[in-house]
């Protein structure tokens, strides 16, 4: 790893963690930039879900006292989580490189699409309800999402969003909380599964986390003085960047 990949991954971790405290979308920036230094797609998405764990950590950490008055219920949909991340995973690592390249740009045009439509996707409030897991429906939409997430977690948390405001009660801070313990969940075994495959770049991994702490810092001074469509438009145009160099790289 070269003097100029390092800055170049230091400053996609710090713009990754800016991006993800204003407007979420920071997986396009850090997958984008180990895809720019070389590293196989493959890795550069499993070190991508390495990289954004300890921001799943933070933010399910700052909704703790909501969680608390749900977690009880919530340990189904954690065990779904589970189950489903480790399909995704196991999914991810039977391919071949060449197999996912070829599915990489469909999959950036789609996370890009969902996370574009993302603040139209978000539930109406509903004030004064817990927050109700558990349902059937629910759990099988949790399931497919958790597989997806655990194959390439790109938009996991607007399509998680989305899902759970249409099969959950509770308001928009509860399900963000639940949203928030739920890819926690998915991340910790997807990335269990990636250290076992042998295919995270902890080299590289290394050198973006720091970069996304101080990114996720300053996301708070971003966030009150660039307006949050800025933000979004900007990790839109990442997503489609990337799904234009994929499509046209073969």
């Amino acid at each position: 790893m070269s003097v100029f990949d390092a800055v170049l991954l230091f400053l996609a971790g710090f713009t990754s963690g800016a991006a993800n405290a204003v407007a979420g979308g920071g997986t396009f920036i850090t997958f984008g930039a180990m895809t720019l230094v070389g590293l196989p797609p493959i890795v550069a998405n499993a070190t991508s879900s390495v990289t954004q764990f300890p921001g799943y950590i933070t933010s399910t950490l700052a909704y703790s006292d909501d969680i608390k008055t749900f977690w009880r219920g919530a340990l189904l949909l954690c065990v779904i989580s589970a189950f489903g991340a480790l399909a995704g995973a196991l999914i991810l690592l039977a391919l071949d490189n060449p197999s996912f390249r070829v599915l990489v740009p469909w999959l950036l045009l789609s996370a890009t699409a969902l996370f574009a439509a993302g603040p139209w996707l978000k539930p109406a409030p509903k004030p004064g309800h817990e927050a109700a897991v558990g349902s059937l429906v629910g759990s099988l939409a949790q399931f497919a999402t958790a597989v997806y997430g655990g194959f390439f977690g790109a938009g996991m948390g607007v399509m998680m969003l989305a899902t759970l405001g249409l099969t959950q009660s509770g308001d928009y801070h509860r399900l963000n909380a639940l949203k928030n313990m739920l890819a926690m969940v998915i991340a910790a075994v997807a990335i269990l599964v990636f250290v076992s495959g042998g295919v995270v770049a902890w080299p590289q991994a290394i050198v973006m986390i720091p970069g996304g702490a101080l990114g996720g810092y300053a996301g708070v001074w971003i966030a009150k003085r660039v307006p949050q469509n800025v933000v979004r438009g900007f990790v839109v145009a990442v997503g489609l960047f990337l799904a234009f160099y994929y499509f046209t790289k073969g």
